[in-house]
């Protein structure tokens, strides 16, 4: 099962190919590496005319961009009724993971669907896509993240799309946050999270994603309330199979009265092929 992004007018995949993608970004064309491209290029995608910005990797590691048009500092893009800001960052990355608004549509429809108010915590949340895309469809979001300045950009993400309510913005480990959350006693209807692959925290703290999901997935499941609206994982690791999230949610959550989906995460692209884009497992309660 793959659940495509396909309602971008502000974005897309324009080809692919020899371990690159080639993106429109609103009027801004990005050459990026993507180690799901294994397959050559039907041209070569590096003499594309209007490329703004190529993204090189290191041999030692990282890398940079090379620009080879003015770009702004940043810029806006446009999902339906939510606007989000870009950038070329570090590490080849944006700011935004355009693929996750599959994800987006499916969890915001069953926020209005619910017919109650929605209260949701957002781990690793990032720039704050799934939380302004929440919090949109009015629910009650706790956004927290580790970095101070994307839970900043996330502010500002929701102050562009209109959103100047909902949503209290958190600087913390998550790990941290859930224990202090679970001695409180506080309870969530919902849970989004994208944990990385790997990340060390402020005192040294290491977390390996083979190792550490599981636990934390246990213990993000004392935070549910009784009959909980769904629960999701994102998974960007690659390898990490869309089932093995489907089977981290069906231990953690025995017992919750709900179905179970596996799935991969995509973006269709103008070649007429489809960019997997990561795993996903969700629990959605009947």
């Amino acid at each position: 099962m793959i659940r495509l992004a396909q309602n971008w007018t502000d974005y897309s995949v324009i080809t692919t190919g020899d371990g690159y993608k080639l993106e429109r970004w609103g009027k801004i064309v990005l050459l990026r590496p993507d180690p799901q491209v294994v397959w050559g290029a039907k041209r070569d995608l590096f003499s594309y005319p209007d490329i703004s910005a190529v993204y090189h990797r290191s041999e030692k590691g990282g890398g940079g961009w090379e620009y080879r048009k003015p770009v702004p500092d940043s810029w806006n893009v446009s999902y339906r009724d939510l606007t989000f800001k870009v950038k070329p960052m570090g590490f080849k990355h944006t700011g935004l993971f355009p693929e996750q608004a599959a994800n987006w549509d499916v969890t915001a429809q069953l926020v209005k669907n619910a017919g109650r108010k929605v209260k949701i915590l957002n781990l690793f949340a990032y720039t704050g896509g799934a939380t302004v895309a929440l919090a949109k469809a009015g629910a009650e979001v706790v956004h927290v993240d580790a970095a101070k300045g994307m839970v900043e950009r996330a502010g500002e993400n929701a102050r562009l799309s209109g959103v100047t309510s909902g949503i209290r913005y958190i600087v913390d480990d998550c790990v941290k946050f859930v224990r202090r959350e679970i001695r409180r006693g506080n309870r969530y209807d919902a849970v989004v999270m994208d944990p990385p692959s790997y990340g060390r925290g402020p005192s040294g703290e290491t977390w390996k994603i083979e190792n550490d999901l599981y636990p934390f997935v246990r213990l993000v499941a004392e935070l549910l309330t009784d009959e909980p609206l769904f629960f999701l994982i994102n998974g960007y690791t690659t390898g990490l199979q869309p089932a093995v999230l489907g089977n981290l949610l069906s231990l953690a959550l025995e017992g919750k009265k709900g179905k179970i989906e596996s799935y991969e995460v995509g973006l269709p692209t103008e070649e007429g092929i489809c960019l997997p884009c990561g795993a996903g497992g969700m629990f959605i309660h009947d």
